[in-house]
């Protein structure tokens, strides 16, 4: 089996897949086939563990914490649990949380720069964002930018096609 493709996850993808819809992170699907939830559908890609390595940094956890907190007012507890878990999985998955140096300047957002200086450092071939100053980067330094209901949808058909071919 090949290598796993490094993938960074934006803060957007990382909060809806814990928060959006009715999939707690304790039961991420596993698509196909695909829930409601494209965030979860992402994550659920990444457990497992089977053609995408999942890369995250300290900013990253750290924007995802706080946006639990301030924003849907989790608990502390719940939100270490959590944090613990997207380790976890990256590392399941081939991937680790590493801090990559800022360099990146590409966009006006200092936020999203921080997205792509963890992409650039790991060398990600894929960034998944709902964010639209970053999707419209795509392609980023030949990098896409794919929302998550277009890359879970993409994965979907990738293993269809590979089902079907057998």
């Amino acid at each position: 089996m090949a290598d796993p493709v490094p993938v960074v996850f934006d803060v957007n993808v990382l909060v809806g897949a814990a928060a959006g819809g009715n999939s707690p992170f304790r039961s991420w699907p596993s698509p196909p086939p695909t829930s409601g939830n494209p965030y979860a559908d992402c994550l659920g890609i990444i457990v497992d563990a089977a053609e995408f390595a999942l890369w995250v940094s300290p900013h990253i956890l750290e924007n995802t914490a706080r946006v639990l907190a301030k924003g849907l007012f989790w608990e502390e507890e719940k939100i270490e649990q959590y944090v613990s878990v997207l380790i976890r999985v990256s590392r399941h998955s081939g991937g680790d949380a590493v801090d990559p140096p800022q360099v990146v300047s590409d966009c006006a957002d200092w936020e999203d720069n921080r997205i792509l200086d963890l992409a650039a450092h790991v060398g990600a071939l894929l960034v998944v964002s709902e964010d639209t100053d970053l999707t419209s980067m795509s392609p980023w330094r030949g990098t896409p930018i794919l929302r998550p209901r277009e890359f879970a949808a993409k994965v979907d058909g990738m293993r269809r096609t590979r089902r079907r071919s057998r």
